[in-house]
């Protein structure tokens, strides 16, 4: 089981160079990963399956210990994301399909990934783990709501079913992984540690599963989707922290909140994009979920320059990794 957990724990810290390694594999050879795509719903449950193991009383205390802030981030999830994505589609005139992924993944809450890039940025991990679990347990409501505001001139769009599909796919499973740590206590811990190793694999297949699914549609957008999940993350990560600036935060939560706000939960993004919509809807979140990987690491070593003489002590992320 140690073995297990330093490979898992290999495979969390080189989840980007996997991510990578097998979108490409899966546009050079897409029959060999079309398989997977009726199991993306599947493979995104257990990733939140094992997100629900790793949550604890204190992730929804610290939202009561500091109310003000958790807002701060929420707000700044579910307004600067979307915002940007219905701007960028609107500027650049994006097909119907490519935009409705734009905003969909805009729409998503925060991804478990910042929590870890978080932790590397010397920000107040703390602080992360509360707002991208408020997050998500919103997104049922707040996440179709905006994709039926921002998306509908370009497609039709049911709140309703989106509703629905949050709760089986992301609710549910967090719910249930909750209850079996409450249940279990001690034995889930020898298994919390190869959640990486977990997560990582379900997140590149998800990722191989659209980038084959989609492979003739990438090869003539996918430098424009490309350029604008760039865009996207990177004004997210940068009105992300001005934001905590304005707010009068310190600069552990500023690097927090820039995490926060430029990380999304793309795995639900694909879910929803398959479910719903297109294979080519889905290719934005694919392509976000690898980029974001990329560039977390990124922002987080640059973020461990600036210094903090307030900076609040953090408690250790727990190791869910990839998305």
């Amino acid at each position: 089981m140690q073995a297990l957990a330093r490979l898992s724990e290999f495979v969390g810290k080189t989840f980007a160079i996997w991510t990578l390694l097998f979108a490409v594999l899966a546009f050079y050879s897409p029959e060999t990963f079309k398989w997977i795509a009726p199991y993306i719903v599947t493979l995104l449950g257990i990733v939140m399956f094992g997100m629900g193991l790793t949550l604890s009383k204190s992730d929804f205390a610290e939202v009561g210990r500091r109310p003000g802030t958790v807002l701060i981030g929420v707000l700044g999830q579910f307004i600067i994301m979307p915002a940007l994505a219905w701007i960028l589609c609107k500027v650049l005139a994006l097909p119907p399909e490519i935009a409705v992924g734009v905003i969909l993944v805009g729409c998503c809450p925060g991804g478990t990934a910042s929590n870890v890039m978080t932790y590397l940025a010397r920000g107040d991990v703390a602080l992360s783990v509360a707002i991208t679990s408020v997050t998500t347990l919103l997104a049922p409501v707040v996440t179709p709501a905006l994709i039926y505001l921002l998306a509908s001139a370009w497609l039709e769009v049911s709140a309703a079913a989106m509703f629905w599909s949050i709760v089986k796919v992301v609710v549910m499973p967090i719910v249930l992984g909750v209850i079996v740590q409450s249940l279990m206590g001690r034995h889930v811990k020898v298994f919390v540690n190869v959640l990486p190793l977990v997560s990582v694999v379900a997140i590149v297949a998800i990722v191989a599963a659209v980038v084959a699914g989609s492979q003739e549609r990438i090869a003539t957008t996918g430098l424009t989707i490309f350029a604008v999940v760039v865009l996207h993350n990177g004004l997210g990560l940068l009105l992300g922290y001005l934001l905590a600036k304005a707010c009068g935060l310190n600069v552990a939560q500023r690097k927090t909140l820039s995490i926060e706000v430029g990380m999304q939960n793309s795995g639900l993004g694909v879910a929803l994009a398959t479910a719903h919509f297109s294979p080519l809807a889905a290719v934005p979140s694919a392509i976000f979920s690898v980029w974001h990987n990329i560039s977390g690491p990124i922002a987080a070593t640059l973020f461990q320059r600036f210094k903090d003489e307030d900076q609040p002590a953090t408690r250790e992320t727990r190791p869910v990794a990839a998305e």
